[in-house]
């Protein structure tokens, strides 16, 4: 048993107290940085902050872990390539309880707790909503209280840092690790080797078999980085557990001394590139390779590590599947399967059978999407040279999973070809999602729409085969975050209105209806809004240099640029208004500020095409005194969560216009509407199940649906008779064609008109006219102030279903059968300071 520390060592730690809080601040600022008011900056301060918060998370970490340990609970693992943090000290204080004592203890020190907060940088682990989604299933996981470990990489520079130069994305590096990270603590005890390369040999195994041991090739250290996750209201405090890799041969003081000094150190940098940046370009051969190393990485470590958490527990092997699951976010992970089968047949010796079932009955995957590009495919030769016995595993699986097929559908060949995991139409390549489908026991699409898309069409002959293997779980977020931390404002009001419940129980929102036809509560709800738009006023004029009136329609479009999210289709809507204002001089019309964000991935040139489009329409709008007291646009840079956070409260419209049948989910919807902002949108990912939720009379929907855009595709789409059908969608095509937006860049944006004109893969042409007689009724809705008061009250109050921790709750019960564990408060200080990890 450790000895007990000194009695005053946690005398301030243990309490909740402005007092306490305030001292720990002074005693962090004063022994941990050695700064004092005169010499500490604003970061000093955050830290110094961040640290007294760590210290209260720490205590319920440790108890977590001590009873997890005890209890011997199954533990949920959720392997993902993203985790889209954000900023944690404001969120750990909410989650802790102590976001008001935080501020008055700060405003005793002549602090700031908001401006203390926006020193700390946004963790820039992930690019989109897969990452975000992570984020907030962590949070639900340790606010339900179920065991939970998160597996991630700690990218050195994560996502790139946007810039607009002269209306293009620049990326530069994003080194959020350059300043003190105060929420890691390094784990370098739980260090584990990943191999790649080498070669595969045979041995004798037991009981006379062959056995197979892969040898050779480099080695490379996964150094662990541990981050809590605290639950809401509640003493649970889950891990992140993050890698960074690192070279099993630091420094070569041969080379060195003879006055190479690039070869003494070219082990480690090759080594670490592993975890340097967030999806590396992989347009290229190096860049495939740095991708599927960074997989493998993830994959082999987490792996190595969840084992060696199970042999602590001196469990017998049988039980894996009772105490381990394992979630797959997404195909990035898939080389899971393959990586526990080598670890239970290679190195435990389990036989072939046994280890294929307990793999099975342990993995789960959810599919993120239906666009080809991320159902991913690795080519063979590239498997082969890399990770050799995982090849031959994965030639196994398929060969016992095809005789299964063959006897199911005899002579069917093409179904065999359909199916295998092995894709031979061209460069021979293994097909992860078929892979990670066949290796799990539970499939999952991620909202209504999407899972019956993967079940008719994506997935089709595997969900005949395992009609039992495929669900839904529809994607929800956290309303901690999303409501409580980014609108205060409006979550002191709902509270006020109907208690503080909808926190944990966000269907408690419901209660809402009730005071959607008030009066008084309509005047409070718009004053609260207009203050969540003044911000945005500021946020634009700070970040763009564009003035813009907080009494104009908000009219919002942020997330990743991609082709199918369409945010074309938003800037041919604003040229359109250009054209319609300037043909109207003086006539009254609706004023808007069109308001876009978002980063185009570095090697995707035409999403990097669409910004440099949109900045140039911004730079004609908001210059032409005759359009710009009722239109206004501005390109937001560096969209990240703190950016999210800031603009969707201020939001009126969300743009939600995506090719119906291409949006997995979309959880910026659910974001938009718990912030009584009213959606515009096709009928697409969990667009649909809003609809379901709020109303049709409380949401604008418009456009082609999946099933007609499927049969416009499979009947021979022509964009060319619906430009013919609409002179207003030909004038704002002739805009691009005859480079009104760059006159002096003749045909930059040629490209762009040749796709919407000839191919039109996204059906914006299709779409247009809808879309604009939708904004039209958008314009006439917003002239009823009282009636658009209502539509943002109702959308809130029916956001209940959009919760992560239902959608957690879900998973916990249907696919991995994991169950709570009460954490005591009066185990969170307990007397021995032993912890595992």
């Amino acid at each position: 048993m450790a000895p007990k520390p000194p009695q005053d060592w946690r005398i301030y730690f243990k309490r909740s107290d402005v007092e306490s809080f305030r001292r720990s601040v002074l005693h962090n600022l004063e022994y941990r940085l050695a700064k004092d008011q005169y010499s500490a900056t604003r970061y000093d301060y955050f830290l110094a902050v961040a640290y007294a918060v760590a210290e209260r998370l720490i205590e319920r970490w440790i108890a977590t872990q001590q009873a997890y340990h005890r209890e011997n609970p199954k533990r949920v693992y959720y392997l993902s390539m993203e985790y889209l943090l954000g900023r944690a000290l404001a969120n750990n204080l909410i989650n802790l309880g102590l976001y008001e004592v935080g501020q008055q203890a700060l405003a005793e020190l002549g602090l700031d707790l908001g401006e203390v907060c926006e020193a700390e940088v946004d963790a820039g682990l992930g690019h989109g909503g897969l990452g975000r989604l992570a984020a907030c299933f962590l949070d639900s996981l340790a606010t339900l209280g179920i065991p939970a470990h998160g597996y991630g990489i700690r990218y050195e520079y994560g996502v790139f840092h946007q810039k607009i130069v002269g209306g293009r994305q620049v990326e530069a590096p994003d080194n959020w690790l350059a300043l003190p990270n105060p929420w890691e603590i390094p784990r370098p005890e739980c260090t584990f080797k990943v191999r790649f390369g080498g070669r595969v040999e045979r041995v004798a195994g037991a009981k006379a078999y062959e056995a197979s041991r892969w040898v050779e090739g480099e080695e490379v250290l996964a150094l662990p980085y541990d981050l809590p996750i605290a639950g809401y209201a509640t003493q649970t405090v889950n891990t992140l557990r993050l890698w960074s890799a690192r070279s099993s041969e630091e420094f070569n003081l041969e080379y060195f001394n003879s006055g190479d000094y690039v070869a003494a150190c070219e082990k480690k940098i090759l080594s670490e590139k592993i975890t340097k940046v967030l999806y590396p370009n992989d347009n290229f051969s190096r860049g495939k390779e740095l991708r599927l190393q960074q997989e493998y990485f993830l994959v082999s470590a987490s792996l190595q590590d969840i084992i060696r958490r199970f042999k602590e527990g001196r469990n017998d092997w049988s039980a894996f599947p009772d105490l381990v699951a394992i979630q797959l976010n997404d195909t990035h992970p898939t080389l899971a399967i393959p990586e526990l089968m080598r670890l239970l047949v290679d190195e435990e010796g389990l036989d072939w059978d046994t280890a294929w079932d307990l793999a099975v009955r342990t993995f789960a995957y959810t599919n993120h999407t239906v666009m080809a590009e991320a159902l991913e495919e690795w080519p063979v030769s590239l498997l082969e040279h890399l990770l050799p016995r995982h090849l031959e595993i994965i030639y196994l699986i398929n060969h016992f999973f095809l005789e299964k097929v063959a006897r199911r559908y005899p002579g069917d060949v093409d179904r065999l070809r359909r199916m295998s995991l092995i894709g031979e139409d061209g460069v021979k390549r293994v097909r992860m999602a078929h892979l990670a489908v066949v290796g799990s026991h539970a499939v999952n699409g991620v909202s209504a729409l999407h899972s019956r898309i993967l079940q008719e069409s994506v997935f089709r002959d595997f969900h005949e085969f395992w009609p039992g293997k495929f669900t839904n779980k529809t994607n929800g977020i956290t309303p901690r975050r999303w409501l409580r931390q980014a609108n205060p404002a409006l979550s002191a009001l709902i509270t006020e209105a109907i208690g503080e419940g909808w926190l944990k129980d966000l269907t408690e929102l419901r209660r809402l209806e009730a005071w959607a036809d008030d009066p008084g509560f309509r005047e409070e709800w718009r004053r609260v809004k207009q203050s969540c738009k003044d911000a945005v006023v500021d946020l634009v004029q700070r970040e763009t240099g564009v003035p813009i009136s907080p009494d104009l329609l908000f009219d919002v479009q942020v997330k990743r640029i991609h082709e199918y999210k369409r945010q074309l289709l938003f800037a041919l809507y604003i040229i359109a208004s250009y054209l319609w204002l300037k043909d109207h001089p003086g006539t009254s019309a609706v004023p808007r500020a069109c308001l876009i964000g978002g980063k185009a991935p570095p090697e995707y040139h035409t999403c990097k095409l669409i910004i440099r489009l949109i900045n140039a329409i911004a730079d004609v709008v908001n210059r032409d005194p005759e359009v710009n007291r009722h239109l206004r646009v501005a390109f937001l840079p560096n969209y990240r969560v703190t950016l999210a956070e800031k603009i969707i409260p201020g939001a009126d419209l969300s743009e939600q216009i995506s090719t119906a049948g291409m949006e997995a989910s979309g959880t910026g919807n659910m974001k938009f509407a718990l912030n009584g902002a009213v959606i515009i949108g096709t009928l697409d990912g969990a667009n649909v199940e809003i609809l379901e939720e709020v109303g049709p009379e409380n949401i604008f929907i418009f456009g082609h649906t999946a099933e007609q855009i499927r049969a416009l595709r499979e009947r021979g789409y022509d964009p060319g008779a619906y430009i013919a059908a609409s002179p207003e969608l030909q004038r704002v095509l002739h805009l691009l064609e005859s480079d009104f937006f760059c006159p002096e860049e003749p045909g930059l944006f040629r490209p762009l008109y040749e796709e919407l004109t000839r191919r039109d893969h996204y059906f914006l042409m299709a779409d247009f006219d809808l879309y604009r007689a939708c904004q039209e009724r958008v314009a006439r809705a917003w002239q009823d102030r009282e009636g658009w008061t209502r539509r943002s009250i109702l959308n809130v109050a029916r956001c209940g279903k959009f919760s992560s921790d239902r959608a957690v709750a879900e998973y916990a019960r249907e696919i991995w059968r994991a169950r709570p564990v009460r954490i005591p408060a009066e185990e969170v200080y307990p007397k021995t300071f032993s912890c595992r990890n």
